[in-house]
């Protein structure tokens, strides 16, 4: 069996256990030698056993994706939040302040250690938590806007992702179905989008999904805040949302409740919802294809980039389209 040459390795390649102790010691630290890889695919993330103290979160960045400002501001972000006694686990600092570290190509980040478990999004107490603790994150998040970090547009999200799709990876045999409807949902998605340009944006989390919340001493614990950009509110709220309509306006009701305790809802919002939620599925579904190269993509997703996939993605985008015709969820 031949090893891969040179050319054929991914860059993360390299994060071999002896480049972690160098890296991780480079900033004065003691590694004992324990290392836990973590789920992580954009980035590398691992727990690292320190000597006479608690494990750290090392966050190696994937290359050329963020530039070093844009990766500051959202560490100067949590460290604002956790300065207005927020519950959100922030980057590690050394003797200097420093943030952000280098060693040899790698860019990579420390986080102390935080426990929990995925809350519960069907109980609508917690719902009703994690809205009061979001209300008070964007009270802080609407103070200013991001100077580096991008915003969330139909631009970047969805022209781009289906490009990149429709150029590349869809089998000739769906390319004029996926064509059809990608144009039809993104004709939709104009009208819809429409509103951003007069929606109040600010400072997000830009991916609250249940696994970046982590449910520890009876307190939701936010956690990477790797996605940050300029978004409306809306865009931290409808990912706690789940079920049939019913379920979602209830759900919803609990989670704006607790949220106008500290910052105001606009409920013309909602109209965005769907919007939204339909950005991020053509989003995600371009974020596995501009990622195909990395060789842990291909064994994560080995679903992906089969016919039976891009026909099943071709369905749900016709589905989105049609729950984008159907009314707004309203507050009960």
């Amino acid at each position: 069996m031949t090893s891969a040459s040179p050319s054929e390795l991914h860059p993360f390649d390299r994060l071999t256990p002896d480049f972690l102790i160098d890296a991780i010691e480079s900033q004065g630290l003691l590694c004992d030698g324990r290392f836990f890889p973590l789920n992580s695919y954009e980035n590398r993330v691992y727990q690292i056993g320190i000597e006479d103290a608690e494990p750290l979160i090392a966050k190696f960045y994937r290359p050329q994706r963020w530039t070093d400002e844009q990766i500051l501001e959202e560490h100067e972000y949590c460290l604002e939040l956790v300065g207005h006694e927020l519950p959100v686990v922030p980057p590690w600092q050394n003797s200097a302040g420093e943030t952000l570290f280098k060693f040899d190509d790698f860019r990579f980040a420390l986080f102390v250690r935080r426990g929990g478990h995925a809350p519960e999004l069907g109980d609508l107490d917690s719902l009703f938590t994690i809205g009061r603790l979001m209300g008070r994150i964007h009270l802080v998040g609407a103070t200013k806007s991001f100077k580096y970090r991008p915003t969330l547009d139909l631009e970047s999200y969805g022209y781009q992702s289906v490009a990149l799709i429709g150029e590349a990876f869809i089998p000739s045999s769906l390319k004029a179905s996926y064509e059809s409807v990608s144009s039809e949902l993104l004709s939709i998605l104009e009208e819809k989008l429409v509103m951003l340009s007069d929606t109040p944006l600010l400072r997000s989390h830009g991916d609250c999904h249940v696994g970046n919340i982590l449910w520890r001493d009876d307190t939701p614990h936010f956690v990477d805040f790797d996605d940050a950009r300029m978004a409306p509110a809306i865009q931290d709220l409808w990912m706690l949302l789940s079920g049939d309509r019913a379920d979602q306006i209830a759900q919803l009701s609990e989670v704006v409740e607790g949220y106008n305790e500290f910052y105001d809802f606009h409920p013309r919002e909602l109209n965005l919802i769907e919007a939204l939620r339909a950005l991020r599925i053509l989003h995600h579904t371009a974020w596995i294809a501009r990622r195909w190269d990395d060789p842990a993509f291909p064994r994560a997703f080995s679903w992906f980039n089969t016919e039976r996939f891009w026909g099943e993605h071709i369905l749900e985008l016709r589905e989105q389209c049609a729950v984008l015709r159907e009314p707004p969820l309203s507050l009960s």
